[in-house]
């Protein structure tokens, strides 16, 4: 089961938060097992990316997490809205520095990393993803990826997601609590509680149980969707403003929701079927995102792992004046 946390989100937008990155960084490798070898790795890796962004960014933000499928790993999503780079490949390698860009340390990355993935479009900015994992072990890969951010200062957030994979099959919700604060979160927290234990049932059904779990809560938006990778399908149940897109390179579908609240007040709930095309990522989103971005201007961001693209997009989509969640799908098999 991969559910959203308690993430928090640094701004880098001086030297002085270097230092802060590197420490959490290097606690959390500690909490995760690592030994000192595995934890320095970790404090390079972390160092450079941030000292990229006070170089170079704008808008320079990092999430330090333990990494959602598996526990023992850490995962660090560098991200900003600054120049980008045209040459991505060159600014990997060691030594490699163009003003304007953000090229110092990628090649320190690269080797530091278990896993790293560099997303970069001129004047548009760089997202950077790294995966540490401790005495060797293999970085896990990755099928699907969740990211939530409050609105403003808020501590919590009252987006969520949960996500189950078993057997070519995955499941998969997101709730956006009414307002934001924490009577938000305590409906999402609802909505994920009983995901956790019905996310057996059929969309249709699951979605029922999270509306009536709801009517003691403020209530929220929410979609479920079951992915079947084998067949190439993904059936789909929203109620209220929560979004759903089948994006490949030459577009995206959306998914339906009907309107309502859950928790209150609803239409007659739908379970709709859509073809999943072959190369695409399932995306679910809260209304923190807004829905008018459009693939075409991602060159390529649908054939990326699926942190990067909910890296992107909650960078590119997201607004400050409401709470966020995004959760990215893969639907090879």
């Amino acid at each position: 089961m991969i559910r959203s946390g308690d993430e928090s989100w640094v701004r880098i937008e001086d030297a002085s938060a270097i230092g802060a990155a590197r420490r959490a960084a290097t606690n959390l490798a500690e909490a995760c097992g690592f030994d000192e070898h595995d934890r320095g790795r970790v404090a390079v890796a972390v160092s450079e990316a941030a000292s990229n962004l006070v170089k170079h960014a704008v808008e320079g933000m990092i999430l330090i997490r333990a990494h959602p499928e598996a526990a023992t790993a850490v995962e660090v999503i560098a991200l900003d809205k600054g120049p980008g780079m045209r040459d991505v490949r060159s600014a990997v390698r060691d030594g490699y520095s163009t003003a304007g860009t953000l090229g110092v340390g990628l090649g320190g990355i690269a080797r530091m990393a278990s896993a790293h993935e560099v997303y970069s479009l001129p004047g548009r900015g760089t997202v950077v993803t790294m995966c540490f994992t401790a005495a060797d072990a293999p970085a896990p890969v990755s099928q699907v990826s969740g990211l939530t951010r409050p609105i403003g200062e808020e501590i919590v957030s009252g987006d969520a997601f949960a996500y189950v994979e078993g057997g070519g099959t995955a499941i998969a919700l997101l709730c956006d609590g009414l307002g934001h604060g924490p009577a938000a979160a305590a409906a999402s927290r609802e909505a994920v509680r009983v995901f956790e234990q019905q996310h057996h049932l059929p969309v249709l059904e699951l979605l029922e149980r999270v509306h009536r779990a709801l009517t003691g809560t403020r209530g929220g938006a929410v979609a479920v969707a079951r992915l079947d990778r084998e067949r190439g399908v993904v059936r789909y149940a929203g109620l209220g403003n929560v979004s759903g897109w089948i994006v490949h390179a030459e577009g995206r579908q959306g998914m339906i929701s009907v309107p309502g609240i859950a928790g209150h007040q609803r239409s007659r709930l739908r379970e709709y079927e859509y073809t999943v095309p072959p190369h695409s990522v399932l995306v679910m989103h809260s209304d923190g995102l807004t829905d008018r971005w459009d693939p075409v201007s991602f060159p390529g961001l649908a054939a990326r792992s699926p942190v990067v693209v909910a890296a992107t997009l909650l960078r590119d989509a997201g607004t400050r004046r409401d709470d966020a969640a995004v959760l990215a799908v893969g639907t090879a098999p």
